[in-house]
């Protein structure tokens, strides 16, 4: 380490600074939250969305946001985040990678209402995942999708008109190729590509990426 680090502290560091203040504010809401009722706690939604169609920001509302999460995960799997979770949340918030270590219940938190995917490496925990945190989701009034390999155009369009989707990046990556080689508008199954967060991203974007995705047919007259 040299002199300026030791003074300073590391970029790593220097950025934990500024989220830990954040993190002390969501903490700070749990009484707040645990004092709502179910119905009170899922209609959080609702009010995050007029909240945000009004020009309130996504980071505006992040601190209530996962505050809120946060309570619905204490009810729905009796698991609440740690406080190192809410820090991995929040770095996947700004679009940045977070070790596992600091995710595993922390990465679902929801930051916004776009088409929104979950993209991991199988089936099988495309599916568990669905069904396991999909219980939070639903809980605070969110439509939770999976796309599996052995499904159909409409059934794969259905899926990702919810409101979270989950799926493999094979799937997510062949059904864009096919999209953009759709004919009409109504043979597309994505509504969207605004955001997603990736599972075992390493795994996704380096080691699955040396492998092309390529789709092959006859060719016109």
């Amino acid at each position: 380490m040299n002199i300026i680090e030791k003074v300073f502290g590391t970029h790593s560091e220097r950025e934990l600074k500024l989220i830990y203040p954040i993190v002390d504010k969501i903490e700070s809401m749990r009484p707040e939250m645990q004092k709502l009722s179910d119905e009170e706690l899922r209609d959080k939604t609702r009010i995050f969305k007029e909240r945000l169609a009004k020009g309130e920001t996504l980071d505006d509302i992040l601190p209530e946001a996962f505050a809120v999460v946060r309570e619905a995960a204490k009810r729905t799997l009796n698991m609440e985040h740690f406080r190192v979770q809410l820090i991995g949340g929040i770095v996947l918030h700004q679009g940045r990678i977070a070790r596992s270590e600091e995710r595993r219940v922390g990465k679902e938190c929801r930051s916004r209402w776009s088409p929104y995917h979950i993209v991991t490496v199988n089936d099988y925990l495309a599916k568990r995942d669905a069904e396991w945190m999909g219980q939070v989701h639903r809980f605070l009034g969110l439509t939770v999708g999976v796309v599996l390999n052995d499904m159909n155009s409409e059934q794969r369009k259905a899926q990702y008109a919810c409101d979270i989707t989950y799926v493999t990046n094979n799937e997510l990556g062949f059904d864009y190729l096919r999209d953009n080689m759709a004919i009409y508008k109504e043979q597309m199954v994505l509504r969207g590509l605004e955001y997603a967060i990736i599972d075992e991203v390493d795994s996704v974007l380096i080691d699955e990426a040396r492998t092309p995705l390529i789709i092959s047919g006859q060719s016109g007259k």
